[in-house]
């Protein structure tokens, strides 16, 4: 047998990335350029927010003869500082997100450098980038990617004489496709201008075609902010890495500082818990030994925690009640901001917008989701035959996911409900739109490309019980919009025979004008059918009252009228 260990190397992340593209979603040509554009919007997005910028964001699509798609994407947001333009763009798993416990679009510190890599790896040329501080300077330059070392080249940079602000990106790609179709780079654009309603999109086709997605709001969302991980929602691993890069001296000290909810009290308890487990786990150890074991380990240096401890801590962790984590890191895009977005996007009939409030996963990673129904108008998916279907627009943290739909949790969730009950027959063949978005500090994606949620059931009860209050609200409107077309057909019959019963009346009484009864007939049936019956003003209101949230407490809550008396809502 032939000896391997001669030919064994290392590889670096860049490698092994440049081997495995389609973890990052280039997969697919129309895919692929998806994802780029994705890669550098959300970048720019950030950037923009971050600074407290209303985002005004170009992309541009061209066609070259020999096959290439050029990509260029700009902003103006605050620009890179000179010193970190390569490290961002250039170096994988470089970045000031991957380490952070907070609310963010991206995660991992790929996606740039990631489209350098598809850029390099499919034509063989650079990016070219410029960027500014809005300080009267520009550095700008061309980059690539050392694949064995993982660190970026610059070449032909120079410093530009111009009052820059911002970052643009001028990429030349192959093995990618443009077209219009629903995972293309334009629906994308279309569903980001519909989460991001503070964000002004111009977006330019390969035909010269331009279109311009207006900002429906010019709110900046609130910075999030950056909380520290719950005691019930790490692992055994977690806590040996988070002790190993502490600064920290005594356990004990490190748990209180380093995980939100965790007190002196609470470390006090974790030292009675993990006496407990060490009985449970030696029957033939005194009480004293155990107590004296619990002690040595929260005296000892975080660095020096062994996996057998860590393991009993993070048991001890679980057997205790924790309030749940902070929430106020979580920035949802609003109720208000969203209707507006939709009415922005698609003018529809009607919309229902809800929110549900925040709630944890894995045991302590806080999550919220927003949820909306649009019905009419542009809503839903136009299909070739001229018919609209219903359509699930999946979004994380205002970011759409246009790909891998059938294995999240958001689309089984969705696609799980009796949608019959709330009056749409045939999901597939109504004009309908529903918006989903999961807010989190940690997204629960199902592989590195980032399209797709995986299946906590935290999560995808969320989504149902959201999705169910927003489908609610819109039954009520399509009984409204049903009993309405029943009144008109009711008034069109006995309208169409009002003629021959008005000259029959006087026909028969041998007196009267039959014009002026036809007339005065008429306006007893229009006035009946422009009011709701008694039975249908019934039924209205016992509808809503079924539909209407519950007040804390479960009772009906009360408003106050214009006269300082209570009624009832």
């Amino acid at each position: 047998m032939a000896d391997a260990s001669g030919s064994f190397r290392e590889h670096s992340i860049a490698e092994f990335f440049k081997k495995n593209r389609q973890m990052l979603g280039f997969s697919g040509k129309v895919r692929s350029l998806t994802t780029l554009v994705h890669e550098f919007v959300t970048n720019s997005l950030d950037a923009c927010e971050e600074a407290g910028i209303l985002p005004d964001i170009l992309v541009q699509i061209e066609q070259h003869p020999d096959g290439h798609v050029v990509l260029t994407i700009e902003d103006n947001g605050p620009g890179l500082p000179k010193k970190l333009v390569a490290k961002a763009l250039g170096q994988m798993l470089a970045g000031t997100k991957f380490h952070r416990f907070m609310q963010q679009r991206g995660q991992q510190g790929i996606g740039a450098s990631g489209a350098v890599m598809y850029s390099q790896i499919t034509t063989g040329k650079p990016v070219y980038f410029k960027t500014g501080l809005g300080d009267g300077k520009a550095y700008e330059g061309e980059l690539s990617i050392d694949f064995k070392a993982n660190k970026p080249i610059v070449a032909n940079d120079r410093d530009v004489e111009e009052n820059y602000r911002g970052l643009k990106v001028v990429a030349i790609f192959g093995d990618v496709k443009y077209d219009r179709s629903e995972y293309s780079p334009f629906e994308y654009v279309k569903r980001t201008a519909l989460a991001n309603p503070h964000a002004q999109i111009r977006f330019i086709e390969p035909t010269g075609e331009r279109v311009l997605f207006p900002r429906a709001s010019e709110l900046v969302p609130g910075r999030p902010a950056e909380i520290q991980p719950h005691p019930l929602g790490i692992t055994v691993h977690d806590l040996l890495e988070y002790a190993g890069a502490t600064q920290e001296k005594k356990l004990s000290v490190f748990l209180v500082n380093a995980f939100s909810r965790f007190s002196q009290g609470k470390a006090a308890e974790v030292k009675s818990e993990y006496a407990k487990i060490v009985k449970e786990r030696d029957s033939e150890a005194l009480e004293t030994d155990a107590e004296d074991a619990a002690e040595r380990v929260m005296g000892l240096a975080p660095r020096a925690l062994k996996w057998e401890e860590a393991e009993r801590l993070v048991e001890s962790f679980k057997r205790l009640k924790w309030v749940a984590p902070e929430t106020d890191a979580l920035r949802p895009i609003g109720p208000e901001q969203v209707e507006k977005a939709l009415k922005n996007i698609f003018n529809p009939e009607f919309t229902s917008v809800t929110e549900r409030r925040p709630k944890v996963f894995r045991g302590g990673i806080p999550f919220m989701v927003e949820a909306a129904i649009a019905y009419g108008g542009n809503s839903g998916c136009r299909k070739a035959d001229g018919g609209t279907s219903g359509v699930i627009m999946r979004f994380a943290n205002r970011v759409p996911l246009l790909f891998d739909a059938g294995g999240c949790a958001i689309t089984s969730a969705v696609k799980g409900m009796d949608w019959k009950r709330y009056d749409i027959r045939d999901f597939d063949n109504e004009p309908v739109s529903v918006f989903v978005n999961l807010v989190s500090v940690h997204v629960p994606y199902t592989g590195a490309g980032k399209q797709a949620i995986s299946d906590e059931e935290e999560v995808v009860e969320e989504v149902r019980l959201a999705v169910m209050d927003a489908a609610r609200r819109m039954q009520l409107f399509l009984h409204g919009r049903l009993r309405e077309r029943n009144r008109e057909v009711k008034k069109k019959a006995i309208l169409r025979y009002i003629p021959q019963f008005a000259q029959d009346l006087v026909s028969l009484s041998g007196k009267g004008n039959a014009k002026k009864l036809q007339e005065r007939l008429t306006s007893i049936v229009e006035s009946k059918y422009s009011q709701l019956t008694l039975g249908e003003a019934e039924e209205e209101a016992d509808a809503s009252a079924n539909c209407a949230p519950e007040k804390p407490g479960g009772k009906a809550g009360k408003a106050e009228n214009g006269n300082g008396e209570d009624e009832e809502e």
